[in-house]
Formats: C-alpha cells, structure tokens, sequence
C-alpha cells in the first residue's frame, strides 16, 4: 500500500508538472502573439503615417505652384538621315505648371548649344509638331531668320521669349489658334517660327504675327511673314511665297 500510495502521489506530480507547463507554454504564446500583433499595427501605422505625409506632400506642392492655362509638350528632333524624319522625333516631356517650365528649361541645352540640324518644339499637349496632324495642316507659320552671328547674340533670348508667349498665352483672345512654336538650328542660318492651326483666320493670323513681332522686340523695319504649312510642304520656305507680313 505504501509503494502504491507513492506511484499515485508521483503520477500526480507529473500531472501537476505537466499542466503548469502548458499553462506556461501557453501563456507564452499568447504573449510571443500579442507582441506579434502589437509590432505589426505599429509598422502598419507607420506605413500608413508614410503614406499620408507623401499624400499631404503631393497636394501641397499641387496647390503651391502655379498652373498654366494650357498643358504644353516640349519635343527634340536630331537630323539621322539613315532613318525616317518620324524616327528622328522624340517627346522630352509635358508640363503645366510655370515651376515646371523653369525647371526644365534650366535643365536642358539652350538653343545656340545644339549641333546644326537640330530642333526644338513647343507644342500644346495632343499637337505635334508636323504638319501632317490634323490640327496643322490646314495651317502655317511665321517665320523669323537669323544669321549665324545671331546664334551666339540674340538666339537664346528671342528662343526665350517665344517660349514664354507659348505658355503665357501671349496673343489674348486668339491664342487658341496657337500651336506652338519651333527653332531649327542650321548651318546656313537658324529659323524660329509660331504655328498657327487656321491660315484662312486672317484675323487671328495677323494679330498673332503683330504681338510676336511686338514681344520678340524686332523692329518696325523688320518684316517677318507668313507661310501656309501646305506651300511649305511642296516648297522649300525660301521659295514659299508670304500669305502675310507685318
């Protein structure tokens, strides 16, 4: 009886033993768990807090700079005459805001830097810069150009002050009728001109070339004129024959 009595004190030891240490093995689980969840919310929170500063941030560098009027596509051509004239065309990138603007005209080569058959092209978002498109076509330039001692004196500032009567929407109720505005660099003289989607527009044409010449400073002995796209297309520009001057 002795010996019996002691088995059954032992077994219930064991048992004690046994379910103190699950109560423990639980506990410790449930602890390891919860402090699982708790790290988990903190970083879910701060992702959260990341998200919603990056939010906050966007929309306070939206509301602070200045928006434009229109959305404009800045575009590259360089001569390759191995491949198509398409091929030679590349989109730089589009912009809406005046910040915009300046960050990516001090970022690029300025006019008088390229190398001779290159273009730059200013144009309204969707519109690009051939004739070929639909909002071209039926429409012309006024053409402006300058001799090679011109590039290293004047080119850059009349580029620049082309540019801002794109974005500025310079020419009042008709700057619709504005498209853009290119510069060829070439050997022989470098050209500027103002696209304008409606040669029949006599009106809007003629205001448009009067404020460019205006704005560019150019003076009244100087005569610039006006080309219709379809002439320009069968016709070098020298032997186009002017539609307008001013």
């Amino acid at each position: 009886r002795r010996a019996f009595s002691l088995r059954v004190a032992a077994n219930d030891t064991n048992i004690q033993l046994k379910r103190h240490t699950c109560t423990i093995s639980l506990e410790t689980g449930i602890d390891a768990r919860f402090e699982l969840s708790i790290k988990e919310l903190s970083r879910e929170k701060l992702d959260n807090e990341k998200r919603r500063k990056k939010k906050e941030s966007a929309i306070l560098e939206k509301v602070s700079k200045h928006p434009l009027q229109s959305r404009w596509a800045l575009w590259f051509f360089k001569n390759v005459k191995s491949q198509p004239w398409q091929c030679n065309l590349r989109l730089v990138t589009t912009f809406n805001t005046v910040e915009d603007f300046w960050s990516l005209y001090t970022h690029i080569q300025l006019a008088s830097k390229l190398s001779s058959g290159c273009d730059y092209s200013l144009f309204k978002d969707g519109i690009e810069p051939m004739w070929e498109d639909s909002r071209n076509k039926r429409g012309g330039r006024w053409l402006i150009t300058l001799s090679k001692q011109q590039r290293h004196s004047d080119l850059d500032a009349l580029w620049l002050e082309t540019l801002l009567c794109m974005i500025g929407e310079a020419f009042d109720e008709y700057s619709e009728d504005v498209c853009g505005a290119v510069i060829n660099i070439r050997a022989k003289g470098d050209k500027m001109a103002v696209w304008t989607k409606e040669t029949e527009n006599r009106e809007a044409v003629t205001h448009i070339g009067r404020v460019y010449k205006e704005r560019l400073g150019l003076s009244s002995k100087v005569v610039i004129g006006y080309q219709a796209h379809a002439d320009t297309a069968t016709k070098s520009s020298s032997l186009s024959k002017n539609k307008f001057v001013v």
